[in-house]
């Protein structure tokens, strides 16, 4: 089946995002009264919801949670960290070439309020078709809610979907959804086509050479 749309994670797929997340969750931690994260948990922290996020940061400290979330609500301001998101190399080169070619694009993200600050920042708003945050839907990704969304506003049939993820709740959410999956940089993720540049999913739709292949068992 033909691509005609390409459903993109954020974190780690459109901006290396892993310093800016560490500053803000490391920020957080520390003005509740707890240590910085460790690298599991930051690792969490990229994937998850704000609000999943500082419930695991003080999964055994509720007094801490609530004051956490307090801070988030009353001091934190997400544009202060958006400057230390990097975007991904050819990114935009990619988008273009897609849009030219009438492929629809979309970001499923599991952001919340950050993510409109993102958009007009790196002034990405031209080149999607549609932007589903945590906040959109009642069950955020893993469940294939955010997908099954674009899906419907869009007007496109899961097979003729690709989803461009870096994480195992990307793929999940992928698989849920019925949707092809293409790791992006992440070959620990059971995914079974990995890409490292953003020029190489055009070749999903037979422009620059043929798509790339899953590596030999």
């Amino acid at each position: 089946m033909p691509i005609d749309c390409v459903i993109y994670d954020c974190d780690g797929v459109l901006f290396d995002s892993l310093a800016a997340n560490r500053m803000l969750y490391d920020h957080i931690a520390l003005s509740s009264e707890r240590g910085p994260l460790t690298e599991e948990e930051l690792v969490y922290c990229h994937m998850h919801t704000v609000a999943e996020s500082i419930h695991r940061l003080f999964e055994e400290d509720p007094e801490g949670e609530a004051r956490a979330l307090k801070f988030l609500k009353e001091q934190i301001n997400f544009m202060d960290f958006v400057p230390y998101l990097v975007m991904e190399p050819h990114l935009l080169e990619t988008l273009s070439a897609l849009k030219e070619r009438g492929v629809m694009t979309a970001i499923s993200t599991n952001r919340t309020t950050s993510m409109p600050y993102i958009m007009k920042r790196f002034g990405l708003g031209p080149y999607f078709d549609m932007v589903v945050t945590a906040l959109d839907v009642a069950r955020p990704k893993p469940h294939p809610e955010s997908v099954m969304q674009i899906m419907g506003a869009l007007g496109v049939r899961a097979e003729a979907i690709l989803y461009v993820g870096d994480s195992e709740i990307d793929l999940d959410t992928a698989r849920s959804a019925g949707v092809r999956f293409v790791a992006y940089k992440n070959r620990a993720i059971s995914a079974g086509i990995v890409i490292d540049d953003h020029r190489e999913i055009l070749k999903f739709l037979g422009i620059g050479g043929p798509p790339p292949q899953p590596p030999a068992a």
